[in-house]
């Protein structure tokens, strides 16, 4: 009787468990043939596998070999499958006292035998925990990766002798180390390099704090793109679990690109992405032929940054309405629907006007009113009521910036974010992510409590500016970050009133 294998197949963020098995009989000596809707990759295995059998000093079957893949349903694509269909061609010749019904096995083999890296190594084994599988063998460069997931035995594998020999006896070496080395961004900017601009780097720590999208309008070179590359200087470490689930984005992107993203997986750092203005519409949500995650989900967790952002197409610009408010893009396509999750930071940046110089009294804006209204409305009122703070980043004279020295301590910045961190996680437990910026309507007055002299001022203010729902809302979410900054339990007057200084005014 044949042997079933473990493997995975993997469908958008997730895999699916795969059967293998092989068996004898009929046909021409030596011949393979892999059903199972097996995609060019999968179907040119029998090749591999052959030679690295052979090449490994191991007998090869003299009869034909068929090799099912099952479910038959499922396409199987990728030469992840040449480790697992090795396997169950050599249990037909040889009797290994080993239980593989426990385990999982994938790994691409090269003619030599030597087993190569795979893509989606972390979904594989996030779904052998799931299954309750007690194993899962890898090659030894995707284990770091697989590391992250608890509660597994992770067999790091370099070559099919190496493996073979294993299941007669000669143990491989169980992965110990489950933590990953921090790689640090040499290229790092720093808030407190930053001269001057303290208006701009305070409402950048409120929006940090607070998981809040935030929006730089300035002159050209006034410092807006430095602004939203420090952010990523004072952004909280991440746990765990949030390595885990950003991770897992990053591996389900890799194997439906086809290739390795530029980040090496495991990701240990929360994610800054800034895609050029002339990125399509299906490249920042996501989607195309293969239903690939896009920026919105790259940066999950982490920063979108959208410099030029009026340049963006208002169909790009637009598609952010929904992701923007619920934390997630879901993709429908004639397969099925796809649910992917994209909670980031949004920083947008842009210029006030097309050439940029109004309101600069060192140069004259060449714009006419009616060019710069038309600039200005390529960004939708539904999306600038999804900005939670607007800060306008003024030029500062050659002066200003020799005398001016930032007093800022990066330290005790992050000291502050972490703290405020730390209140948002005891008292939003129930919410994921655990941020001021996700608290649902219906919770605001239990989650916001404010004093009552707050609440007379956002009467007023709502009143007199004309506040949307949602913009009311905002207002009380951004002052409970200011508060928590500030170690406060209740909201008082001066958080709101700064609260309503960043108020959109576009």
């Amino acid at each position: 009787m044949a042997n079933k294998i473990l493997s995975a197949v993997i469908i958008g963020l997730d895999a699916e468990l795969v059967e293998i098995e092989a068996t004898l009989g009929g046909g021409d000596f030596g011949q393979i043939s892999i059903v199972g809707l097996p995609d060019t990759a999968v179907s040119e295995a029998k090749e591999r596998v052959r030679s690295a059998i052979l090449n490994s000093g191991w007998e090869f079957p003299k009869r034909k070999i068929t090799v099912n893949l099952a479910p038959a349903d499922l396409k199987k694509s990728g030469p992840i499958y040449d480790l697992p269909i090795t396997v169950s061609i050599l249990t037909l010749k040889y009797k290994f006292n080993f239980d593989f019904s426990k385990c999982l096995i994938a790994g691409e083999l090269s003619l030599s035998g030597e087993v190569r890296k795979i893509k989606g190594a972390l979904l594989m084994a996030i779904k052998a925990r799931a299954q309750g599988l007690e194993a899962i063998f890898l090659p030894h460069e995707n284990i770091a990766e697989a590391s992250l997931v608890k509660g597994l035995k992770i067999f790091p594998v370099i070559d099919l002798n190496q493996l073979i020999k294993h299941f007669s006896g000669q143990k491989i070496t169980e992965v110990i180390i489950r933590q990953s080395p921090e790689i640090k961004n040499e290229n790092l900017v720093n808030l407190s390099d930053i001269k001057g601009q303290e208006k701009a780097k305070r409402a950048l720590e409120i929006a940090v704090a607070g998981g809040h999208n935030i929006l730089l309008s300035g002159p050209p070179g006034s410092g807006k793109t430095m602004l939203a590359k420090a952010a990523a200087s004072i952004l909280p470490p991440l746990n765990d679990h949030e390595k885990l689930e950003i991770s897992r984005i990053y591996s389900a992107s890799a194997n439906i690109l086809g290739r390795q993203t530029t980040c090496s997986l495991p990701i240990t750092q929360r994610p800054f992405r800034a895609p050029h203005h002339s990125a399509s519409a299906s490249a920042l949500i996501g989607g195309g032929s293969k239903c690939r995650p896009g920026e919105i989900s790259l940066a999950h967790l982490g920063v979108l940054f959208m410099d030029e952002f009026p340049e963006f197409s208002r169909y790009a610009l637009e598609s952010l309405r929904q992701p923007l408010e619920e934390g997630k893009i879901i993709i429908s396509r004639a397969q099925g629907n796809l649910d992917l999750p994209a909670r980031f930071m949004l920083i947008a940046a842009m210029n006030p006007c097309p050439c940029g110089f109004l309101g600069l009294k060192e140069k004259d804006c060449a714009c006419s009113l009616e060019k710069i209204k038309k600039y200005r409305q390529k960004i939708s009122g539904p999306i600038l009521d999804r900005i939670d703070l607007y800060v306008e980043v003024t030029s500062l004279s050659p002066m200003e910036l020799e005398n001016n020295s930032s007093t800022d301590n990066l330290a005790i910045t992050k000291k502050r974010i972490n703290r405020a961190r730390e209140r948002q996680l005891a008292r939003l437990a129930d919410f994921s992510p655990p941020l001021n910026a996700v608290i649902p309507s219906e919770q605001i007055k239990n989650l916001c409590q404010c004093a009552g002299s707050a609440l007379e001022l956002l009467k007023i203010a709502a009143k007199n500016l004309n506040f949307s729902n949602r913009a009311y809302f905002k207002i009380l979410k951004i002052a409970r970050t200011i508060a928590d900054l500030d170690n406060s339990e209740l909201v008082e007057e001066c958080h709101l009133a700064e609260a309503l200084q960043y108020r959109t005014q576009l």
